[in-house]
C-alpha cells in the first residue's frame, strides 16, 4: 500500500522528467512588447469611432494614448530583449491604423470637409506618407541602428495633429482673421508634416534607459526629460509647444547640414 506522502513523491519524479514538455515552456518574450502594440491599434481603432460619432476631443487624446503605448511597446522589446521581425511587422500595421487612418480622419472631420474632394485628398495625405514612412523603415535596416529617424516619425505627426485641435478646437474665433478661417493655417501644417514623414531630415530617437546610452546622449536625454515635464504641466498645450520644438529643431539641424554639405561640396571642387 503506498500512502498519499509516497504518491506525491513519484508525483513529482515524474514531472522532473518530462521538463521537455510543452507544458514547462515559458511564455515568449514578445508577448509583452506585442500587447502594448496592440494596445496602440486599439486606441487608434477607439479614435476613429469616437471621431465618427463626433467626440473629436476624445478621439484626439486617444491618438495622443496610442503614441504612448507606441513609445512603451519600443521600451518593452528594448528592455525584455525581444526585439522580431514580427514585432515590426505588427507594429507597423498599428502604425498605420493609430498614426495615419485616426489623424487623417481627425483632420477631415475637424475642418476639411468644408473643401469637399480636395478636404479629402489633403486628409488621405496623412495615412498614405505614413505607409511610405513605415515601409521605409522596415526595409532600412541602418536606420534602426542609428541614433537619429530618417524623416518625422508616424507617431509625432499624429500627436501634433492631435494637439493642435486639442489646443485650438475652442479658441477658433483666432483664425477668423484669415480669408479661409481655420483652414488656412491647417493645408499648410498637413502638407508641411506628410512632407517630413517621407524625407530623409534626421529627428531624435528617444534615448534608452542604459547607463551608456545616457553617458552617450546626456543633452539629448535631459532635453527629452524637459520635454517630458512640460507635457505633464500644460497638457495639450505642452504637446503642442513640445512637438513643435521637436519638428523646429530638425528642421534647423537638417537645413544647417544640407547648406554646409554643398558648400564644401563647392570648395571642393573649387580647390581643385
Amino acid at each position: 500500500m503506498k500512502y498519499p506522502i509516497q504518491k506525491w513523491k513519484r508525483f513529482r519524479r515524474k514531472r522532473k522528467k518530462k521538463k521537455g514538455d510543452k507544458s514547462d515552456k515559458q511564455i515568449p518574450r514578445t508577448v509583452i512588447p506585442s500587447f502594448f502594440t496592440l494596445m496602440n491599434l486599439f486606441c487608434g481603432f477607439l479614435a476613429i469611432i469616437s471621431v465618427a460619432e463626433g467626440r473629436l476631443f476624445f478621439g484626439a487624446w486617444l491618438i495622443v494614448f496610442a503614441g504612448l503605448f507606441d513609445a512603451l511597446d519600443g521600451f518593452m522589446a528594448r528592455l525584455s530583449n525581444a526585439t522580431s521581425q514580427f514585432g515590426i511587422e505588427l507594429d507597423s500595421i498599428s502604425d498605420v491604423v493609430s498614426f495615419g487612418v485616426a489623424p487623417g480622419f481627425l483632420l477631415y472631420k475637424f475642418g476639411l470637409d468644408e473643401m469637399l474632394f480636395a478636404g479629402i485628398i489633403l486628409s488621405a495625405l496623412t495615412p498614405i506618407c505614413g505607409a511610405v514612412r513605415l515601409a521605409r523603415y522596415n526595409v532600412d535596416v541602418q536606420e534602426s541602428r542609428d541614433d537619429f529617424f530618417k524623416g518625422l516619425p508616424t507617431p509625432g505627426q499624429a500627436i501634433m495633429i492631435a494637439s493642435f485641435y486639442l489646443t485650438f478646437y475652442d479658441r477658433l474665433e483666432m483664425f477668423e482673421i484669415f480669408e479661409y478661417g481655420l483652414n488656412t493655417v491647417l493645408v499648410p501644417l498637413i502638407i508641411l508634416l506628410s512632407f517630413l514623414m517621407v524625407s530623409t531630415i534626421p529627428f531624435d530617437k528617444i534615448p534608452s534607459f542604459e547607463k551608456e546610452a545616457i553617458k552617450k546622449h546626456k543633452g539629448k536625454f535631459t532635453l527629452f526629460i524637459f520635454y517630458g515635464i512640460l507635457i505633464v504641466i500644460f497638457q495639450e498645450v505642452g504637446l503642442m509647444i513640445v512637438f513643435s520644438a521637436f519638428i523646429l529643431k530638425a528642421i534647423i539641424l537638417g537645413a544647417y547640414f544640407f547648406w554646409k554639405e554643398i558648400f564644401d561640396d563647392d570648395f571642393l571642387e573649387e580647390s581643385h
